[in-house]
Parts: C-alpha cells; sequence; structure tokens
C-alpha cells in the first residue's frame, strides 16, 4: 500500500466540492487513491451541508453543464472525512495538527482575508480583533492554532494552499499571516513558518452557482441518486499552481489537467481582470437593467458593452503581451457567462463589492492613470457599484446584497451626505492613491451620472 496522506481543505463550499476536490477525484479514478481529502468550516454557517454528507460518507453527485445544455453527471468521493463544527474548531485543529496533513488548502473568499489597499491586516475588523485575542474567527486564527501544534510533531512540514481569487494569493496569505504573528507575539511560529512552510500562488477557475432548487430532483431522475448535497458547475475548468510544495510532497495534479508553473502571475492577472471583473460588473449593472441572472445580464447588449469596453481598452493595454491571447481570452469569457443553464444569480456574483473594488479594479484604473491615459470604460465600474450600492441604501435592490467587510453604517452615512461621489471617490480603502485626485473624483462623477442611466 502506498504511503497515505491527508489534504485539509478549510472552507467546505459549493466551490471546492466542484474545483479542488474533482481533480482530487479524478486522480482517484486514475488509480492514485494515495491522497485523500478531510474537509470543515471556520463558521458554523455551513453545518447541514456537512451532515448531509456525512450521511453520505462524503460522497455527492456533481453536474456540469455546458453552454449548449451538454449535461453530466459524477458522483465525487474524494472527501473521506468530514469535520463536524465545533466552538473550539477542535476538530479542524486536530485534523490540521496530523503528520499525515501535507496541504492544508482553503476557500474563505476575498473578504476572507481582511486586506486593506496596501494589504495590511484590516485590524479594526471585529473578526480579525476576536482572533487577536485569541480567537479563531478567521483563516489566520485556525491557521495560526494548527501551525503551533504542528511545531510538536517530528516532520510537520506543509503546503498552506490558497485556492481564492485574491491576487498573488499565496504571498498575500503568507504576509496576512506573518503580520498576524507578529501583532500577537509568535515569533516562534514564524521562525518554524519560514523553514517547515510553503504557500504557493494559485489561479483557479470554474463558475459555481449556489445549487438550483430542482438539482436534487433532477439527479435522482438521471441518475437514480437520492443526494441531500449536490452541486452543479460549468464544464470549464482551470487549476494553475506554482510548483510549490513544500519538500516536494503533493498529489500527482499534473496528471489530471493542473497546470504547475514556476509562476502563476500572468494565469492570475489575466482571469482576475478579464474574468473576474466582468462577472462582477455585469452583476451591477444587469440588476440595475432588472435581470436576475448572469446569461440574462450577458445577453443585455448594454451591459456586455460596459464589460468588452474595460477588457479591450483598458485592461489589454495594461497587461500588454503576457504569452496570452487576451481579446480571445475575454470572448471565451463572455460567451461563459451567456451559458443559460448555470443559472448563476446576479445576488450571488454582486457580492463583496467592498473587496472586489480595491482588490481587482483599482490596480487597473492606477495602471492606466501612470500611463498618461483617462481610464473612461474601468471608472464605470465603480461608479455602477456606486449606483447599485445607492439602491441598495435606498432598500430597492431586488435581493439582499452580501458583503463580508461592508460596514453598513458608513455605507448609509455616505449616500445621506451633501456629496456622497466625493465621499466615494475620497475612499482610499477603496482606491488607493487615486483617493483625493481630482481628475479621478470628476471622471467618477461623469460615470455615476452614466451608470443611474442603466436603471431601469
Amino acid at each position: 500500500m502506498s504511503q497515505q496522506y491527508t489534504w485539509l481543505h478549510i472552507g467546505l463550499g459549493s466551490f471546492h466540492r466542484a474545483h479542488q476536490a474533482w481533480y482530487l477525484n479524478e486522480l482517484i479514478k486514475a488509480g492514485n487513491d494515495s491522497w485523500a481529502i478531510a474537509a470543515g468550516n471556520i463558521r458554523n454557517d455551513s453545518e447541514h451541508t456537512v451532515q448531509a454528507l456525512q450521511a453520505q460518507n462524503g460522497e455527492y453527485v456533481l453536474e456540469t453543464i455546458s453552454p449548449h445544455d451538454e449535461r453530466a453527471y459524477e458522483v465525487i468521493k474524494s472527501i473521506k472525512k468530514l469535520l463536524p463544527w465545533q466552538a473550539d474548531l477542535a476538530p479542524l485543529i486536530e485534523e490540521g495538527a496530523a503528520e499525515a496533513t501535507k496541504v492544508i488548502a482553503f476557500t474563505v473568499t476575498e473578504a476572507g482575508y481582511y486586506l486593506d489597499s496596501n494589504y495590511r491586516l484590516e485590524q479594526s475588523n471585529p473578526s480579525l480583533q476576536a482572533d487577536l485575542q485569541g480567537g479563531h474567527e478567521t483563516i489566520y486564527g485556525i491557521i495560526a492554532k494548527i501551525l503551533k501544534k504542528r511545531m510538536q510533531l517530528a516532520d510537520g512540514k506543509v503546503t498552506l494552499l490558497c485556492c481564492d481569487n485574491v491576487r498573488h494569493n499565496g504571498e498575500r496569505f503568507h504576509d496576512g499571516l506573518v503580520e498576524f504573528l507578529t501583532l500577537t507575539g509568535q515569533q516562534d511560529v514564524i521562525a518554524w513558518l519560514k523553514d517547515n512552510a510553503t504557500t504557493p500562488n494559485t489561479m483557479v477557475d470554474r463558475i459555481v452557482p449556489r445549487p438550483a432548487e430542482d438539482l436534487p430532483a433532477r439527479i435522482q431522475e438521471k441518475t437514480g441518486i437520492a443526494d441531500k448535497a449536490p452541486v452543479m458547475g460549468e464544464t470549464f475548468i482551470q487549476w494553475v499552481v506554482e510548483d510549490n510544495f513544500k519538500d516536494n510532497v503533493r498529489p500527482a495534479l499534473e496528471e489530471v489537467g493542473v497546470e504547475l508553473v514556476d509562476s502563476v502571475i500572468p494565469y492570475e492577472e489575466a482571469k482576475i481582470r478579464v474574468l473576474n471583473v466582468p462577472h462582477a460588473v455585469i452583476a451591477w449593472a444587469g440588476t440595475l437593467q432588472g435581470e436576475s441572472f448572469i446569461h440574462n445580464s450577458t445577453l443585455n447588449e448594454r451591459v456586455r458593452q460596459v464589460a468588452y469596453d474595460y477588457v479591450t481598452q483598458d485592461v489589454i493595454p495594461s497587461l500588454g503581451e503576457n504569452g496570452i491571447d487576451l481579446p480571445a481570452y475575454r470572448d471565451v469569457v463572455l460567451e461563459r457567462f451567456t451559458n443559460p443553464h448555470i443559472k448563476d444569480t446576479n445576488q450571488r456574483v454582486a457580492a463583496d463589492g467592498f473587496s472586489k473594488i480595491p482588490a481587482q479594479i483599482q490596480p487597473t484604473l492606477i495602471e492606466r492613470y501612470r500611463s498618461g491615459v483617462r481610464p473612461e470604460a474601468t471608472a464605470l465600474l465603480p461608479a455602477l457599484f456606486f449606483v447599485f450600492m445607492e439602491q441598495w441604501h435606498q432598500g430597492k435592490l431586488p435581493f439582499a446584497y452580501q458583503d463580508g467587510i461592508i460596514d453598513e453604517a458608513a455605507v448609509h452615512a455616505m449616500y445621506q451626505s451633501a456629496d456622497p461621489v466625493q465621499v466615494f471617490a475620497q475612499d482610499k480603502a477603496l482606491f488607493g492613491e487615486l483617493a483625493g485626485n481630482a481628475d479621478f473624483e470628476a471622471l467618477l462623477r461623469e460615470k455615476v451620472a452614466q451608470a443611474r442611466t442603466f436603471i431601469a
């Protein structure tokens, strides 16, 4: 029998189960069963999923759907251990500190890293404050406790693998963790981390909507399986990972289509700017146009044009020659968004705007200004978000807006101020060095006026 290793995954959501777990399942199907996933959550908000999976021995059905309505069904069997949530997170910490655990991966969303525009920790955040006092509500708090225990192992070496849409995600997580450990006086863990762990950058891609209400019934009809925790996603999938696993202890991911590279940066930049940003702005603009789903929003010519112009006019010149055919990538992405069978909601994709603007949109704005170009197309994006949130402020959004870092009182106060656009334009957390720039504020005013014409 081959050596058995554990891949601990923190953040047992639909994306993990349709992406990383799928790849590990492909390895198992190919006859390589040396790696198994153990998974659990930091927060007690998805225990129904954990319990459903426990009852199914960790197995569930993944439905994939092409733009042409080609559907496939597959039982995923790579999650071998479900870690129930409890207040002290003891099961998660114990699994993370086990010697067999050689990779600890996580999907906690962009907002789950609590980084400001300078990629420093937002220490004012209540969850982060709690962890700085010894808690474990954030990825930093839980990883710090796991590493503390791993230090006692004869061989505690481990790879910490961020799988979220954060630029330079491995580096950002590493720096956030070191800052957290510094603030909590854990110099011993910092020293250990340097010699015993790696944090490779990754790029993940697959559109995974919230499971449709009729998904269980459809799976029962097509497969005969009564699944209480199914997931769905588009057929397209991609995973690019820097091949920097500690001591090269890792699954043979290259055998199942994962791209192992020296640097993920070109892929990551292209994906964040050409896919993630258009995705969000289509959700914001589409909602203002009265649409509920991403595919309908993308098929709205006015909305689609916003995304197309942003990529064409500002992103492609910013990224330059990076080895990727960016116009072709743009067209493929927009085509993927029109898939009517995914039924991805604007509500899901519109979430976390206060994290997305600084992390994903601000760099293009700044780069264009630095190159002497007024970023007309890109400036419309935060303007659309401004109007979208104005609708939220007025109670006119057709759904509950979800944002991990929103300060609701501050947002309401902005819209109640004498000059809301000025307050918005001067927000350093959103716009970094452009905050207070007179031309940028003037541009934003123009674009907010334009964005208001999107309201149906």
